[in-house]
């Protein structure tokens, strides 16, 4: 990329567009890094808000409030930090040289564009298909800056996506059931 830098919103739009080509030639800067940061916290913000309404309309206590919020953008800061993790292991594996896991946390960050958009999960009844679309809109991102940064072929950047992928949905949806129980029982 010459020029001036991308801004984040530049940034968050062609993460967003899939475009391989910005998945392959970004930079492990430490502005670059700076923004994969800022897309992954934005991200676990906005799933945040999504289950603080789910809580309020359940008239959920303050400390589960602050409980539920705080567990879940946990988890989605944790799973990308798994998932990246996942992806570099299983890259190892597949390369001729060496990547860093850091090398990873860019382009893998970038990746979660699609989740900082989770706040639409508030709308009434299209709240989980939205979840639904977000989470396979990331695990597509996912795939493109697997398969550049990985250079692999396609159906590989999908297997080790999903083996990454799986357990972060597990995760985060066992933190929103673990949440309902917490409500029920305190209803």
């Amino acid at each position: 990329m010459s020029g001036n830098p991308p801004s984040l919103m530049q940034t968050l739009r062609r993460a967003l567009s899939l475009d391989a080509h910005f998945y392959e030639y970004t930079l492990n800067t430490p502005r670059t890094r700076r923004q994969a940061r800022t897309i992954v916290l934005l991200s676990a913000l906005s799933y945040g808000l999504g289950n603080a309404l789910i809580l309020l309309i359940n008239r959920a206590p303050l400390w589960l409030f602050l409980l539920g919020v705080v567990l879940v953008a946990i988890a989605v800061v944790a799973g990308y930090y798994f998932w990246t993790l996942t992806i570099w292991l299983i890259g190892q594996q597949l390369k001729r040289y060496r990547l860093t896991y850091s090398d990873l946390l860019v382009p893998i960050g970038f990746a979660y564009a699609p989740q900082v958009l989770s706040f639409l999960t508030l709308i009434p009844l299209l709240g989980r298909p939205i979840d639904l679309g977000l989470a396979a809109w990331t695990l597509l991102t996912i795939i493109v800056a697997v398969r550049q940064g990985l250079d692999i072929h396609t159906r590989w950047a999908v297997a080790i996506a999903l083996i990454g992928w799986i357990p972060v949905q597990t995760a985060i949806g066992s933190v929103q059931v673990l949440l309902q129980v917490l409500i029920e029982a305190t209803s």
